[in-house]
């Protein structure tokens, strides 16, 4: 770990933090755990390549996964992110009132085993959604856009099927995240 510091700020699942000085090679996953107690973000490969880790960078091109175990905090300074816990609804005493719809299709589907790798899966399902509540998509391309989506993620337990049928579940079933294929007849 660098001796050097830097003062960074940033909002992360919606509320300013900082500025507090960092050491300038901190990465964003241990800023997470160890200065704000944001846990549910997991460290799995340490290399970027699992996405365990990954959270939502809210940036000028929307909704993005990021892996945070290589995403240092001099990148992220003045940067928004959503962790794992910024999903859901909370009351004012921080108890979850709803979940997302990825979250509630994740537990339908019980897409999960060990639940090690959801936090990731959570994120990447979160953006593809919000991406295509932008630009919709026909419904005869979403499973390619859903395995493409999800295609970085590694799941330990194989547990792909499922979060992929969940995913998959999401987008038909919502609203305006899909729309008609053009036909000649149907030139709209």
């Amino acid at each position: 770990m660098s001796d050097r510091m830097i003062s960074v700020t940033m909002r992360i699942n919606g509320e300013k933090t900082g500025p507090v000085d960092l050491p300038e090679d901190l990465m964003l996953l241990e800023y997470l755990h160890e200065y704000l107690n944001l846990t549910g973000t997991r460290y799995g490969c340490g290399q970027g390549v699992c996405r365990a880790c990954a959270v939502i960078h809210d940036g000028a091109a929307g909704a993005e996964p990021i892996p945070a175990c290589i995403t240092g905090v001099a990148w992220a300074n003045g940067r928004s992110f959503r962790t794992v816990e910024g999903h859901a609804t909370r009351d004012d005493d921080g108890n979850v009132t709803q979940l997302t719809s990825v979250q509630q299709a994740f537990l339908d589907h019980f897409s999960f085993q060990c639940s090690y790798c959801t936090s990731g899966f959570v994120a990447a399902a979160t953006a593809l959604v919000e991406r295509l509540e932008a630009a919709p998509i026909a419904p005869e391309d979403v499973e390619d856009v859903v395995l493409d989506a999800l295609n970085e993620n590694i799941c330990r337990c194989t547990g792909y099927v499922r979060y992929l049928e969940a995913t998959r579940d999401v987008i038909l079933n919502t609203p305006g995240l899909t729309r008609a294929a053009v036909t000649e007849e149907n030139p709209s």
